[in-house]
């Protein structure tokens, strides 16, 4: 039997699935199944398998953090960003698209939880921040993907950096609810 990783939320284990199986293809986790088992949901998908315990899920949804609380043991603060990177892509591309159709393909809420879960990655990897330190450890990361981020390009894991996107994709999201959302 594989090692179970240990997920904070079914969203993380989805997005943690989508991030390593076959490769990084894009929706590798709609292939993912769920199996209830004493301790939580397994999401599995080939050998890989997340194991959410309820508490985990159910403390997620009460606290509103979607992809969990306290730190992630299944993804780095580097592959975060690479995650809200492609949150980011997908919400400018879909909010083009919105703008120019918005019966078109691209949904308001997509763009608006594309948005969302942008700025959510990045306060993930903010999370792994100690108190009162601007540069983040390298021994916070332990991926190769993460440390290739770190390595490459380190500026992008600055809590000066991470502060501004956050506070960039929350006023894009900001921006683009009151460009288009439908009167109450």
């Amino acid at each position: 039997m594989p090692e179970r990783g240990l997920g904070r939320s079914l969203v993380e284990a989805y997005v943690y699935l989508d991030l390593v199986a076959h490769d990084g293809e894009p929706g590798a986790s709609g292939q993912a199944t769920l199996t209830r088992e004493q301790d939580g949901i397994v999401v599995g998908l080939g050998a890989l398998e997340i194991l959410v315990p309820y508490e985990a899920e159910v403390g997620a949804r009460e606290e509103g953090a979607v992809f969990g609380s306290g730190l992630s043991e299944l993804i780095d603060p580097g592959q975060w960003i690479l995650i809200a990177a492609t949150y980011t892509s997908r919400a400018l591309e879909g909010a083009l698209f919105y703008a120019a159709d918005p019966s078109g393909d691209h949904s308001y809420e997509s763009v608006e939880a594309d948005w969302r879960f942008a700025a959510g990655a990045v306060e993930e990897a903010l999370k792994f921040f100690p108190p009162g330190v601007a540069e983040l450890p390298a021994d916070a990361l332990w991926t190769e993907s993460g440390r290739s981020v770190y390595e490459s390009e380190p500026d992008r894991l600055t809590r000066r950096k991470l502060e501004s996107d956050r506070a960039f994709y929350r006023q894009s999201l900001d921006d683009f609810r009151s460009l288009h959302a439908e009167p109450e």
